[in-house]
């Protein structure tokens, strides 16, 4: 596909996408371990020692996007149809989509130690990351030229920016309590990137010539990627390793003698060196003129041939999307009531959740208001059976936009749904199992993992110590 603007929004509006899950932090489920590195997921007495996902699914999918082209997304999104002739034009607008991924493919956790309640956890994951501010001209530009004004200059109307970057986790996970209140935890991570596309338009300019049948087209800005060979997505590009990266989250959790707990995380704090197939074309096209009278789809080449013509081989580093998190929650019988905020570091953007938790046995049901600092409402709903043996969960953290894009989709209607709150979906779920013996406390049972142990002693009560005095 060689629309620029309209393939990257197109790949942030299909792929699979992740949101926090936010429901499920606190909740002792192997996400919760794995996302937030302090928190335990065995119970002495009733877990056993191993847990997996068995390659079942452990996923979440979420996107919004806002503007006035939401109609226009909608409409592609839901029947496939791209019709941008009622999307109003020179008003200024500047529309947001956003997207994040984050998919468990094979997740393996171990009870190491009952001295500290230590655990060790691997995971293979694949994530992505995508935020695209687009003007309503830099989609209209590939369904039709007629529906801009002739003989004006059009300056500024094309000025957009956005980024893509997907790739894979692959993570060690270490947790202890440093008291019988305060514990720690570590995530270490080897990535290895996927797929990457950055664009920045910082200057534009179009004046449509019907003498001339021509238009002509002024751009300056520059374009990152790794696509390659017609810019086709290729079996190899998934392998591992080609652009290597690191990441590291840590965290700690407090729980007060009154039940108040306290969680704070640095998630995913890393980089990816792009290496491997990566081009820069540094855009510089002062007058571009392009014939009216070719038909769509050449014209759509030409404007695409201005970022690709030129590419040069660049390596370059990118930030992972870090975020630092805050939880606080605490118990009132059946209902469980937390307050969590969290802010992406290097980009712009975060969430504030107030999780309402409601038990019965060992089923739950949450309702999650939630606002997104790019001015986006949502309300998310989830269901969990959990035991101290197997967990299920399912939910979406915007339950109203996803009913109507499901139904939009199921229908082919493209009408179905609201431009008030822009247009997304968002559907999460996981099936987790543990096995083994059972982690008993040392005084229930003859064999306990770690009840001699003097491995190191608590890793953190070491790491800690050069700060004492001696």
């Amino acid at each position: 596909m060689k629309k620029l603007l309209l393939a990257i929004i197109i790949i942030a509006s299909f792929k699979p996408v992740y949101a926090q899950q936010y429901a499920l932090f606190g909740s002792k489920t192997m996400f919760d371990a794995f996302e937030n590195p302090s928190q335990k997921s065995f119970t002495l007495d009733s877990s056993r020692k191993f847990s997996s996902n068995f390659f079942l699914p452990y996923f979440g999918v979420n996107a919004a996007n806002t503007g006035e082209a939401s109609d226009v997304i909608r409409r592609l999104t839901q029947t496939g149809v791209f019709n941008t002739s009622g999307l109003p034009l020179l008003t200024g607008e500047v529309n947001h989509l956003y997207q994040n991924s984050n998919i468990y493919v094979a997740t393996f956790r171990m009870f190491h130690s009952y001295k500290y309640q230590k655990e060790i956890g691997l995971a293979w994951q694949i994530r992505s990351d995508a935020q695209i501010d687009y003007t309503n001209e830099s989609l209209a530009i590939f369904d039709s030229y007629t529906n801009f004004p002739a003989s004006t200059p059009l300056p500024g109307i094309f000025n957009s920016s956005g980024y893509q970057q997907s790739y894979h986790q692959f993570s060690i996970t270490y947790r202890e309590n440093y008291n019988k209140r305060l514990a720690f935890g570590l995530k270490a991570s080897l990535l290895s990137g996927i797929l990457y596309n950055e664009i920045n338009i910082d200057d534009s300019n179009l004046y449509l010539d019907p003498e001339a049948n021509s238009l002509n087209l002024s751009l300056t800005g520059n374009y990152r990627s790794n696509f390659t060979e017609g810019r086709e997505l290729r079996k190899k590009t998934l392998l591992p390793f080609k652009n290597p990266g690191l990441s590291l989250s840590f965290g700690t959790n407090y729980t007060s003698k009154k039940g108040l707990t306290l969680m704070a995380n640095v998630k995913d704090l890393g980089f990816i060196w792009w290496r491997k197939n990566t081009q820069e074309t540094i855009v510089k096209a002062p007058d571009v003129s392009i014939s009216t009278l070719a038909d769509r789809n050449n014209i759509n080449n030409e404007i695409t041939d201005i970022f690709t013509g030129t590419q040069e081989s660049k390596k370059f580093i990118a930030p992972t999307n870090a975020k630092i998190d805050v939880y606080l929650s605490k118990t009132y019988g059946f209902y469980k009531p937390s307050f969590i905020v969290s802010k992406n570091l290097f980009y712009k953007g975060g969430d504030i959740a107030l999780v309402n938790s409601f038990n019965f046995r060992n089923f739950s049901g949450s309702v999650i208001p939630l606002y997104n600092l790019n001015n986006i409402f949502m309300v998310g709903l989830q269901g969990k059976y959990q035991t101290p043996n197997f967990e299920f969960f399912l939910g979406s953290d915007n339950f109203v936009s996803t009913s109507y894009t499901a139904a939009g989709i199921l229908s082919n209607n493209g009408n179905t749904g609201s431009s008030t709150n822009g247009n997304g979906a968002s559907i999460y779920m996981g099936i987790g199992i543990k096995f083994g013996r059972v982690v008993n406390h040392p005084q229930f049972s003859d064999v306990m993992p770690g009840i001699n142990d003097n491995e190191g002693g608590s890793f953190f009560r070491n790491l800690f110590s050069v700060f004492k005095r001696k």
